[in-house]
């Protein structure tokens, strides 16, 4: 269908009020993307905008953080409610027919959504993601390891101290970002606004915890590699040559999921629609269209 609401608003979810924007209305079935964080708005996947030319494109802040509703309620911050949360977007919109694609934080969310079997989804896009928070934990001390001594260091003296609000730490772990998160010199300001979203959201530190390599929140233990066999829609699956989700979790979740495309971006790291913008738009346009025409 052809999204006829409004191009911007807030809609009603469980919990408050999420703002969305719509970017195009060609007749091509809507693609609704679910960002990354948690917490970190849909800032720097406007990159994507640029497949509004063919087919709407649904952008919207997660509860909690950007220009959605920030409760005071860490009830609020859980997977179940987020998932709950997709729904009512697509409720709110009259999104019947949607294209998914989730990036890092997203990507787990929209497995989780895809578990509950929704009808009218098309096609599942997982960027830079994985099935499971240990294959990322598991990689940390390789990609630690990959930085400067004195980085290095730092990071462990501060998170044995319990500094990791320190100017110390977040320099150590900057460097970290630029060489595993984005490595565009410098950062596109739609991604220097997520940095401003993830440091104003009670949802990252409640969700994941103050360090972003120490796990200390309530998606610990998250995994769903064992349901990545029942997913059922055409898959594709992106990742970074640098990313800091590792290829070789997203090689392992092309080998479990029936069907899926795996794509690795030579020249990027964990955000390659920026990255590699359009090379990126190219792939995922032509994965689409294909997806809608089997459909």
């Amino acid at each position: 269908m052809t999204v006829t609401k409004a191009r911007e608003g807030l809609l009603t979810v469980p919990g408050g009020r999420v703002w969305y924007k719509i970017v195009g209305g060609g007749p091509g079935v809507p693609l609704l993307l679910l960002h990354g964080g948690p917490g970190a708005g849909h800032d720097y996947l406007e990159p994507l905008e640029t497949l509004g030319d063919e087919r709407p494109v649904v952008f919207y802040d997660q509860l909690g953080c950007g220009k959605s509703d920030i409760p005071d309620d860490t009830f609020l911050w859980n997977v179940k409610r987020f998932v709950e949360e997709v729904a009512a977007v697509r409720d709110g919109l009259g999104l019947d027919r949607i294209h998914l694609l989730g990036q890092s934080w997203g990507g787990w969310l929209a497995l989780d959504y895809m578990v509950g079997k929704p009808k009218g989804v098309v096609s599942l896009t997982l960027a830079s993601t994985s099935a499971s928070v240990q294959a990322f934990l598991d990689a940390v001390p390789d990609l630690l390891a990959g930085l400067p001594q004195d980085v290095q260091d730092t990071i462990a003296r501060c998170e044995a101290e319990g500094t990791t609000d320190s100017p110390d730490y977040m320099a150590a772990t900057f460097a970290f970002y630029m060489k595993y998160l984005c490595r565009m010199q410098p950062w596109p300001e739609s991604m220097m606004r997520t940095g401003i979203n993830i440091q104003n959201t009670p949802v990252y530190h409640h969700m994941w915890g103050p360090s972003e390599f120490t796990l200390t929140g309530n998606l610990k233990g998250w995994d769903r590699e064992a349901l990545l066999s029942e997913i059922d829609v055409p898959t594709l699956i992106t990742v970074g040559r640098y990313d800091e989700i590792v290829p070789a979790i997203s090689q392992n979740m092309h080998k479990r999921i029936p069907g899926s495309e795996l794509v690795i971006f030579e020249e990027s790291a964990h955000s390659a629609h920026a990255e590699e913008a359009e090379k990126y738009a190219g792939v995922l346009r032509d994965f689409l269209r294909r997806a809608e025409a089997k459909a």
